[in-house]
């Protein structure tokens, strides 16, 4: 969704998502300002400082929807603590661990070898990888 079409009902179409009013709501909050790191709890935030009527079940079902759909990335620092990331592009991410941010940066500065092979079945599909800092 980060092309500069405004036309959110037609873009949640197009990946499968009936464009309700919280979902639009949800999808112009998160994409038209371009790439950012949320969690529910802070897009829940946004939501109520915008004066919405979007419950905080709502916001993690639409998250979770964004992310099946392939509109977002969702980015696991620790369990049970999870970013959602509106640029679904290859990079990887610094993590703050003292602030709670996370902060992009491109995957050609990471070499990565010797990865074993994966279990019979299955392929490889993409390899993140979160650096863990503190200020």
């Amino acid at each position: 969704m980060s092309d500069t079409s405004p036309d959110f009902p037609s873009r949640l179409r197009a990946v499968g998502l009936r464009p309700t009013r919280q979902r639009v709501a949800l999808a112009r909050l998160l994409f038209e300002g371009g790439h950012r790191h949320v969690t529910a709890e802070s897009l829940h935030a946004e939501v109520r400082s915008a004066q919405m009527p979007v419950s905080l079940a709502t916001v993690y079902n639409a998250l979770n929807q964004f992310r099946d759909a392939g509109l977002l990335r969702e980015v696991v620092v620790a369990p049970g603590r999870s970013y959602f990331d509106t640029n679904i592009g290859h990079h990887h991410h610094f993590y703050v661990e003292s602030d709670g941010e996370l902060h992009d940066f491109p995957s050609d500065k990471v070499t990565i070898s010797g990865l074993p092979a994966p279990p019979k079945g299955t392929r490889l599909s993409r390899v993140d990888v979160i650096v863990r800092v503190r200020r």
